[in-house]
């Protein structure tokens, strides 16, 4: 098995509009995090579920869209979230972010490019460097989301 690695509406909250995909490679037990030039945060990839589209339909595009790959749903959830935030965003343009976070898997050698015009970089991280980053540069439910992947692994087996 590869090994693991580790969006908004304005106002109404009533459906999930974004969504966050979380790729992981297993095998190193890493996390890829994003450095999103936008909210100047590390964060998972991800984006906003367009009009009409599914959520998983958005983790599709998105994989495709901002790190050229084909996106592959974790054994632990399938297509289905492992997680949901809901988060009011900071600055110019604020709004609730409802997100859905989808685990993906990925070996990390596959990830050889991404969105330049989103992200200043990439960067794999075990859940123990990502726990170990100060909370204020990452997504604000980073820490929570890689303490409940942990526990999710742990409790597989």
């Amino acid at each position: 098995m590869p090994a693991a690695r580790a969006g908004p509406t304005r106002s109404r909250t009533t459906a999930p509009r974004s969504r966050r995909g979380p790729v992981g490679d297993d095998r190193l037990g890493q996390l890829l995090l994003v450095a999103h030039r936008k909210s100047g945060l590390w964060l998972p990839a991800g984006g906003h579920v367009e009009p009409g589209e599914s959520p998983w339909a958005a983790v599709v595009r998105e994989c495709r869209e901002e790190l050229g790959i084909e996106a592959v749903a974790s054994p632990i959830t399938g297509e289905l979230p492992l997680f949901l935030t809901v988060t009011r965003t900071l600055g110019q343009g604020a709004h609730t972010d409802v997100s859905l976070w989808h685990l993906l898997i990925a070996d990390a050698d596959t990830i050889t490019d991404y969105d330049h015009g989103e992200f200043d970089a990439i960067r794999w991280l075990t859940g123990e460097e990502v726990l170990e980053r100060p909370a204020g540069l990452l997504d604000p439910h980073m820490h929570r989301f890689t303490r409940k992947l942990r526990h999710v692994r742990w409790t597989r087996g």
